[in-house]
């Protein structure tokens, strides 16, 4: 699978946007930001599937205003990665253009991911019947962590080698009322595993035009205060978190300083594990 870049790639700038989608690749930066040390790595592998990579992952250090902001995410498209690629390019834009971002930050991003989804769904024509899952991380002054997810992929944040989860699995078995109440229905046939109408394994996605009105796009948010005893968070998409628990996942990496052999770790340690999915893992150490 081709390596995408949306924009210009300088990894230890603040500047830096990176988009990427690859059969393996790796990639790391790092910024002063707000006079912290931050640095980041991300790792991607294809699974063993036989469709193309669908994971993409954007790592980007970006200065608005006065304010420094790291902005983190992972999309896993199913059936399609014209949607995840949208995704790339599309929803930091309009989770920042939302004018009360910075005072009524949770509803602002509802909003942004709502709209995104809109937009999603108008291009149905061009972008298909697929979709794709979010999780996505935005730092700000290096002191304040804003997590949002719909779907499946996961953000975990390790402080004094403790983990904690700050996203919400959303798996059918967990939303059925919401689903039924929009005239869905939840089964595990075909298949092994809940499903919304037979047919997807999460309860929230963007896209996916033929189930969308048994759908969410609404997603769950999440803040985490960056203090003295946090070590570092990951970003990981199912791949990694069917084979690992969280606290797997931060013993497995919490004495590798370096970021970018810390991602491709969890990924090489997923893949040991017999992870069959694609596998996308996004880790930004502080100390």
């Amino acid at each position: 699978m081709e390596r995408i870049h949306c924009g210009s790639h300088a990894s230890a700038s603040l500047q830096v946007k990176t988009c990427f989608t690859s059969s393996s690749n790796t990639e790391e930066g790092v910024s002063d930001m707000s006079n912290h040390k931050i640095a980041h790595g991300f790792h991607l592998v294809k699974g063993k599937s036989h469709h193309a990579m669908e994971d993409y992952v954007v790592a980007r250090f970006k200065q608005v205003d006065e304010k420094e902001l790291g902005l983190f995410a992972i999309f896993d498209g199913h059936l399609s990665h014209e949607i995840p690629d949208y995704l790339c390019s599309h929803l930091f834009e309009n989770i920042l253009n939302e004018h009360d971002f910075w005072t009524e930050t949770e509803k602002a991003i509802k909003r942004a991911y709502r709209i995104t989804d809109s937009k999603i769904l108008e291009k149905a024509d061009d972008f298909g019947r697929g979709g794709s899952t979010a999780v996505t991380a935005i730092l700000i002054n290096g002191k304040k962590l804003v997590v949002a997810n719909i779907g499946d992929s996961r953000a975990v944040i390790c402080k004094n080698g403790v983990a904690k989860q700050l996203s919400v699995d959303h798996e059918p078995s967990k939303e059925r009322s919401n689903i039924e109440s929009r005239g869905g229905f939840v089964s595990n046939i075909p298949g092994d595993v809940p499903r919304v109408d037979g047919q997807l394994a999460v309860a929230r996605a963007f896209g996916d035009k033929s189930l969308k009105e048994h759908l969410s796009s609404v997603p769950d948010v999440e803040m985490e205060m960056i203090d003295e005893d946090t070590e570092f968070f990951i970003l990981g998409s199912d791949g990694l978190w069917t084979v690992m628990s969280n606290q797997e996942a931060v013993d497995s990496i919490k004495n590798i300083k370096d970021p970018n052999a810390a991602a491709k770790h969890l990924a090489e340690e997923a893949l040991s594990r017999k992870s069959r999915d694609d596998i996308s893992c996004v880790v930004v150490r502080f100390r």
